[in-house]
């Protein structure tokens, strides 16, 4: 008899841990236990699609769904696990649930939907509920199966695991040619302009040491690609004891206000008249030369010339569903589309449409324009203060 312990609790997701009796230790491939499972299973490619789907759907009714992950040891799949495992998942209590390889041959993962919200109750239930039928359906001959349970609520403030290994559109050819053109001319441009900018570099940081105590760069935590932080530089432009506190509440106004209009041509990250602000810190804010050290993190990879403007943390946390996409579908970047053509002339929702519409249509041509937009913009100074 199989036991189930509940190890943790994070973000909402139940992580058990069930233990049985030895079995077979053969290793087969995905196609041997895909051909044994009674055409139920999904393959990996159109699994990872309706995961996609079933989050768009929650998205656009605000409805719940629990993703089950599972998964045997780390010494590879079996047939005969992968067998019972089905099984178990045949009975009634799954049998509306969309059932595929999350990870093929390796990670099975099981979709249930959610009713409307007044009756689905709180994801905690949800995945309670899921809880319990695989506690009656996983009781027998499975040995070190993990499985993992998480209820996707897109009305809830933290980004499931899966959702940042889970992209919306498949990989491709054409999709890998861009990838990888676009990073080359990331780490071509960035490393020439770093070179280039040697002189202008030292001259600002012995411009910044003398007029003001602290640190010559301000670096700050970001989030990047698929939601992962990074360390973003910047030129420190305020004092060393500088309160985060008041951008930390205009951006959360900001980002409330939606599809309303700032007051007062202020920009998502930079505010009209900010006292934290030094002498010298707002030339280089005006100029955007406070900006030059994110060149580093373009060569290193951490983000790109051109993309989405990377978010702080705590402005992550107060993303809608939808705005969570622009930290999925694309790296971030010095320079956009919001740089370039809205600035502080936009909404909060426009900035997020203008990322999300730079993600499905970007190249490296795209990107050069753009590049060659951006130094108008600069010298306009509209919306940077």
């Amino acid at each position: 008899m199989s036991t189930i312990t509940e190890t943790s609790s994070l973000s909402g997701a139940l992580l058990l841990r069930l233990s049985s009796v030895p079995m077979h230790r053969r290793k087969v491939g995905a196609a041997d236990a895909l051909g044994s499972m009674n055409g139920r299973v999904l393959g990996a490619m159109l699994f990872r699609d309706a995961l996609v789907r079933e989050r768009r759907r929650a998205e656009r009714f605000e409805d719940m769904f629990v993703l089950a992950l599972i998964s045997c040891d780390g010494r590879g799949p079996r047939t005969a696990a992968w067998e019972r495992v089905a099984t178990a998942l045949s009975t009634e209590a799954f049998r509306s649930d969309l059932l595929g390889w999350f990870e093929d041959g390796t990670v099975l993962g099981l979709i249930r939907s959610a009713g409307p919200r007044d009756a689905a109750g709180d994801g905690v239930a949800l995945a309670d509920l899921m809880r319990r039928d695989l506690q009656q359906c996983l009781t027998d001959g499975l040995e070190d199966c993990s499985v993992s349970i998480e209820t996707y609520d897109p009305a809830g403030n933290t980004m499931p695991q899966w959702l940042t290994t889970c992209p919306d559109r498949p990989s491709t050819l054409g999709q890998t040619v861009r990838d990888v053109s676009k990073r080359a001319l990331d780490i071509l441009g960035s490393g020439i302009l770093l070179l280039l900018l040697i002189p202008l570099i030292l001259g600002l940081a012995l411009l910044i040491k003398s007029t003001s105590p602290g640190p010559v760069f301000f670096r700050q935590q970001r989030v990047g690609s698929r939601g992962r932080l990074f360390h973003m530089f910047k030129f420190r432009s305020m004092r060393a004891d500088a309160d985060p506190l008041l951008h930390r509440q205009y951006v959360e106004s900001f980002i409330q206000a939606g599809a309303q209009r700032p007051d007062g041509g202020e920009t998502i990250c930079k505010i009209v008249k900010d006292p934290r602000v030094t002498s010298v810190g707002h030339f280089l804010r005006r100029s955007s030369l406070d900006e030059v050290p994110q060149f580093w993190n373009v060569l290193m990879g951490e983000m790109s010339l051109v993309g989405p403007r990377p978010p702080l943390p705590y402005e992550v946390a107060r993303y809608k569903s939808w705005h969570r996409r622009r930290v999925l579908d694309a790296k971030p970047g010095i320079t956009g589309l919001w740089q370039v053509t809205g600035r502080s002339r936009t909404t909060f929702d426009e900035m997020v449409r203008l990322d999300l519409r730079y993600a499905r249509s970007y190249g490296v041509w795209t990107d050069v324009k753009i590049l060659l937009a951006t130094p108008k913009a600069v010298l306009s100074g509209k919306g940077a203060h």
